[in-house]
């Protein structure tokens, strides 16, 4: 087994290797100073390493709040996909009601509309609710998804039902059997899912372009297109602004990866 694992290894070490190297390059070039950017030709490594970069992105640009508008909507955006989408997987996996998997299929297939098509009716019912311009207009659209909802239910069906059906012996109610029995094992289901949408709502900015023109609503993706159009191309500057929006991503990714893994392990995206 360890002569396979090290096998493994040299195969897939070149390959991490070619994946690392542009997010190395980004936090290198957030470092470098303008001087040797421009330099030709040019050198992966600079001879000297400088914070001007960062310095010149939160004393010239709002950053800061783009950050605190982006994990606002992504904070809310987890928090609603984890129960929204558990709660709607489980009743599709275990509950038995008429139209159940007519309603499922009807859902899933809406992964299969375009997104582009529902930008126009979106703005319009949001501009009726008067939440364009606002962060709202961010959060509403990540409350749940369709995905969500399969990726919960495919793994819910994974689960034995005999575990269930004691609970319910010993006088357990279902929503009990789902808090204390069912979710607990859902956890690495739960943490991809949070990968998932913490990565859709962090980095979607096509949407905000959209509904969002007051700069104090700016999500970190909006703020760093519109500040990076403002002035002519410094690279130190932008590679900060890029390194600061994909360092939470690492961190929480690294954190969660465990969890991550076991789901694809246990089945979770099994038909």
């Amino acid at each position: 087994m360890r002569r396979r694992s090290w096998r493994w290894h040299l195969v897939l070490a070149p390959i991490a290797l070619v994946f690392a190297t542009p997010f190395v390059q980004m936090a290198l070039t957030s470092l470098t100073p303008e001087s040797q950017i421009n330099k030709f030709p040019p050198r992966f490594f600079p001879s000297t390493l400088t914070l001007a970069g960062f310095g010149k992105l939160f004393a010239e640009s709002d950053i800061l709040r783009w950050t605190a508008n982006t994990v606002a909507v992504s904070a809310v955006a987890i928090l609603f996909h984890l129960v929204l989408c558990s709660l709607a997987g489980y009743g599709f996996a275990r509950l038995k009601f008429a139209g159940r998997d007519v309603g499922f299929f009807a859902i899933v297939g809406t992964i299969m509309i375009p997104t582009q098509l529902l930008m126009v009716p979106t703005y319009v019912m949001f501009s009726r609710l008067g939440i364009i311009d606002t962060l709202a207009a961010a959060m509403v659209p990540w409350l749940a998804s369709a995905f969500g909802i399969f990726l919960m239910r495919q793994f819910f069906l994974s689960l034995p039902v005999e575990l269930e059906e004691a609970a319910v012996l010993d006088g357990c109610t279902r929503f009990q059997v789902f808090w204390r029995i069912v979710l607990p094992l859902a956890r690495p289901a739960l943490a991809t899912l949070a990968i998932f949408t913490l990565l859709g709502s962090w980095n979607d900015l096509v949407w905000p372009l959209i509904a969002i023109n007051d700069p104090s609503a700016f999500t970190l993706q909006l703020g760093i297109t519109n500040f990076q159009g403002a002035r002519r191309t410094d690279w130190s500057l932008l590679m900060a602004g890029n390194v600061v929006a994909t360092l939470p991503l690492v961190v929480f990714f690294l954190v969660a990866q465990k969890q991550f893994i076991a789901t694809m392990t246990f089945s979770g995206l099994k038909g």
